[in-house]
């Protein structure tokens, strides 16, 4: 791994402070917290996230489904008045929890030698890689997660409790001895966050099923809730937290220019300008002559 200065400096921002979790290591970039940003004047948010685009060159945005909608459209409402191609804003499909592990990676890898284009799409590469869940009280209210109306059912009766894995698949089980979810085959750290139910016993044991380095605790995003339905809840989420590893994955994928801004980018689409690639050539009009019959 390169250990120069990076070419282009680019912040990882958040909307709240309890989605900036504390640094993985030593190199790990403070996040930027956006927080009360629809609160704000207009004017005082523009001016900041002007000052943060002329600071760090680029600024990458990542925030949940979850996040509440007039957060959502000051974001863009901002970034439309500053009609800047520097700003993107990332929403994965992932739980809050795991989208404040998947922010972090990318503040690990900001200190890298990757470019602006690179970094915010490896945040797509490496959302495949992390497994999110939840122990629910009830999922009476879940509509991210298939429930059959079985689940629904039992979810009414007095302590019924569930684990569900809402990413990479989604899985539903009603907790109880021996049973489990289906997690990685390869090695990862868990990280739990406990709301008003604590079923740390319960998770550790599936911890120790998929076989982690080691489990760490956070405190559960306020945007969790509204995520899983439920405030009875605790959250967790295994990831890759090896920089070298993480640096590895992505410098490992093929990277092409963006065809609009020309940002270099991995994947198919550019997060900043939000380009699709363009659509494939039909088939030249010679080929098809050549399976005409005379």
């Amino acid at each position: 791994m390169k250990s120069g200065e990076l070419r282009v400096p680019t912040a990882i921002a958040v909307t709240s402070a309890d989605m900036a979790l504390p640094a993985q290591d030593e190199r790990t970039m403070p996040a930027v917290v956006l927080s009360g940003i629809d609160q704000r004047p207009l004017e005082q948010a523009l001016t900041e996230l002007h000052t943060l685009t002329e600071q760090y060159g680029y600024v990458v945005v990542v925030c949940s489904a979850a996040t509440p909608e007039p957060v959502v459209r000051r974001l863009h409402t901002l970034r439309s008045l500053l009609e800047s191609d520097r700003i993107a804003l990332f929403r994965p499909e992932l739980p809050p929890l795991g989208v404040a592990v998947l922010a972090r990676q990318l503040r690990q890898l900001a200190s890298c030698d990757l470019s602006p284009g690179v970094l915010a799409s490896a945040g797509r590469l490496l959302t495949h890689y992390i497994h999110a869940g939840a122990v629910l009280g009830s999922v009476a209210k879940l509509d991210r997660v298939p429930v059959g109306l079985k689940a629904h059912a039992k979810s009414w009766m007095p302590g019924s409790q569930f684990a569900v894995l809402a990413h990479p698949e989604p899985q539903l089980v009603k907790v109880g001895p021996g049973v489990t979810l289906k997690g990685p085959d390869f090695n990862t750290w868990m990280l739990v966050a406990k709301g008003q139910q604590t079923q740390g016993d319960w998770v550790a044991g599936l911890a120790g099923q998929w076989s982690v380095h080691g489990l760490r605790e956070a405190p559960l995003p306020a945007e969790s809730a509204a995520w899983w339905g439920t405030a009875r809840i605790t959250e967790f989420c295994s990831y890759l937290a090896d920089l070298s590893v993480l640096y590895q994955l992505v410098t490992s994928v093929r990277q092409a220019g963006c065809h609009w801004c020309g940002l270099a980018v991995i994947g198919d689409r550019c997060v900043f300008c939000s380009a699709n690639p363009p659509a494939r050539e039909p088939a030249a009009p010679r080929a098809l002559e050549q399976r005409t019959p005379a």
